[in-house]
């Protein structure tokens, strides 16, 4: 009996306009694990505003850590981080900036952060049918502040969007949602999202956590103002969950 032939071999995989015989688009699928291998990125909505927080991912001792900013602001109310080939983030990010302002001038008021999440995606669902393109190879975690409240979506390679409480992109995303479903609690403070942030990215770095390779940014609902959380406060924080994290195993012991 002949084996059925591989997807690669019988050309499914070369045109993003070509389904494979079980309903497929394999370049989309590869844009998708392209996401999983990169940096991870954590947004946490707390009842005080949301929050994100991103590995660099610096492995070379050369590179000016502070020059890296995985974080981009958005407006005034919003940000961005993402997971996967970060050319593709800056070009859907910049796109975003550009009708966030285009909106201030036309309106006089903020953009919905449903408004910049829908552009996206619908950017990034045309490439999933055009030909002669290929998909959108990253994630994108977008954070903001409405007039209901504070808002966290993430969107995918297929266009495809979900608003989340709490979600994580990019190779820690196994092991860090198990802590997410369980630790995460509506209302909490902003202050416990910080912690719960790093205590996942503690999880999945363990030593390598530094306070040069993390990048971290909140948006309170009572200022509606993108802040980047200072290197010392970083710091800080790492110091809490590290202690805290020492502090378990001795009970255990």
């Amino acid at each position: 009996m002949q084996q059925p032939m591989p997807h690669q071999l019988m050309g499914y995989d070369r045109a993003i306009t070509m389904f494979s015989p079980d309903g497929r688009l394999l370049q989309v699928e590869y844009a998708k694990k392209t996401v999983k291998q990169g940096s991870t990125a954590i947004g946490i909505v707390s009842g005080e505003g949301v929050v994100l927080m991103t590995d660099k991912r610096i492995v070379d001792s050369l590179v000016v850590p502070e020059a890296v900013e995985k974080i981009s602001q958005i407006d005034e109310h919003m940000g961005a981080t993402a997971a996967g080939i970060l050319s593709d983030a800056r070009v859907l990010i910049e796109r975003s900036q550009l009708r966030a302002q285009q909106h201030r001038v036309t309106y006089d008021s903020p953009i919905d952060t449903i408004s910049v999440v829908k552009d996206i995606c619908n950017l990034k669902q045309i490439t999933t049918q055009s030909g002669g393109l290929r998909p959108f190879g990253v994630s994108l975690l977008v954070a903001g502040i409405d007039e209901d409240g504070p808002r966290l979506f993430e969107t995918d390679p297929t266009g495809i969007y979900f608003q989340y409480k709490a979600t994580v992109i990019g190779e820690g995303e196994t092991d860090i949602e198990v802590i997410l479903h369980k630790e995460y609690k509506d209302g909490m403070s902003l202050a416990e999202a910080l912690k719960l942030g790093m205590k996942c990215l503690y999880k999945f770095l363990d030593k390598d956590l530094t306070v040069d390779r993390i990048d971290v940014a909140y948006i309170k609902t009572d200022e509606k103002k993108f802040t980047r959380l200072a290197k010392p406060k970083i710091e800080k924080l790492i110091e809490e969950v590290k202690q805290h994290n020492k502090g378990s195993a001795e009970k255990k012991q």
